[in-house]
């Protein structure tokens, strides 16, 4: 397991699992997205991200949460539950108003009293090919925007944010097409 994606995962039986092991960040949400992302497609409807080992998450990593909850919305009974969240990461989704999108260590999920068993069972998700420059922008901008959609004080908060990667993505890929265009005459 790398530093970059301290990330394992797992289906079972009416759910699919991601465990964060280390700090969730911009650098291992691509990871969980795209597990997620094949999960939903494959008829998903119920993923737990669970966060027992997750020492703290960036706002990256939790507006992917907050995608990947409102992706599962949009299915019948589909829910994005969290897993051992732990006080810290527990008011971190609180701040941003997240625990309205997922719930938070409900007490009546089907994996309660089997979480030993699934943690022992987790694997590294399969490899979906590095990131370019562009595509990691891409994703940061996307998680943020999420956030900044949950409600007006993420509005608030993420404009800035939003508005310097929006420039940021627009620099990179006018210098991207810039260089693959070559030499004028």
């Amino acid at each position: 397991m790398s530093a970059e994606c301290p990330i394992l995962v797992g289906v079972f039986d009416g759910f699919s699992w991601i465990r964060c092991e280390g700090k969730g960040s911009f650098l291992n949400s691509p990871s969980i997205k795209a597990f997620g992302e094949d999960r939903i497609n494959a008829g998903e409807t119920c993923i737990v991200a669970d966060l027992g080992a997750c020492t703290g998450m960036d706002s990256t990593f939790m507006g992917t949460l907050a995608g990947m909850a409102a992706r599962l919305s949009t299915h019948e009974g589909g829910l994005l539950q969290i897993a051992d969240a732990g006080e810290r990461n527990r008011r971190s989704l609180e701040d941003l108003g997240l625990d309205f999108l997922m719930e938070i260590d409900p007490a009546s999920a089907a994996w309660r009293g089997h979480m030993d068993e699934i943690r022992s069972e987790l694997k590294a998700p399969s490899k979906h090919g590095g990131q370019s420059q562009i595509e990691r922008v891409k994703h940061v901008l996307e998680a943020h925007k999420t956030l900044s959609e949950t409600n007006e004080s993420n509005s608030r908060e993420f404009a800035s944010v939003v508005n310097m990667l929006e420039k940021d993505l627009e620099n990179r890929q006018k210098e991207s097409a810039s260089e693959t265009s070559g030499p004028t005459d």
